[in-house]
């Protein structure tokens, strides 16, 4: 089965050099996110370095996922860039995940209303 790859990945950085290799390691994250979901328009992933932050949270990884729906918003913070994009894809899988196992279950939640509509009136 050929798909074609009709997803758009965006990715900027702030106060942080964008390097090819950084682009490609986010580009290569984020394909497992686009394989959960076909419904994914747009992902975009914004990079902030701030020199101010402790090191432990000098990097931080926004993330926004546009979606048929509600859009998905997340932020991580960590001490390394690739460990935050890392960190980043994780919250952003399990958000997914998480979306579509709640759809899962309203969906059979009303099939069962639909099969058995005395059962809820006798609760």
């Amino acid at each position: 089965m050929n798909r074609q790859n009709n997803h758009e990945l965006i990715v900027s950085g702030i106060h942080l050099e964008l390097t090819p290799s950084l682009k490609t390691f986010v580009r290569e994250k984020s394909e497992r996110l686009f394989r959960h979901d076909d419904r994914i328009v747009r992902i975009r992933v914004e990079l902030e370095c701030d020199r101010n932050e402790t090191v432990a949270h000098r990097f931080k990884a926004k993330g926004h996922i546009e979606i048929y729906g509600p859009d998905m918003n997340a932020t991580v913070q960590a001490d390394e860039c690739h460990k935050a994009i890392s960190l980043l894809i994780d919250k952003l899988d399990r958000m997914l995940s998480k979306r579509h196992h709640l759809k899962k279950t309203r969906r059979h939640q009303f099939d069962a209303e639909v099969e058995h509509p005395a059962l809820l009136k006798a609760v």
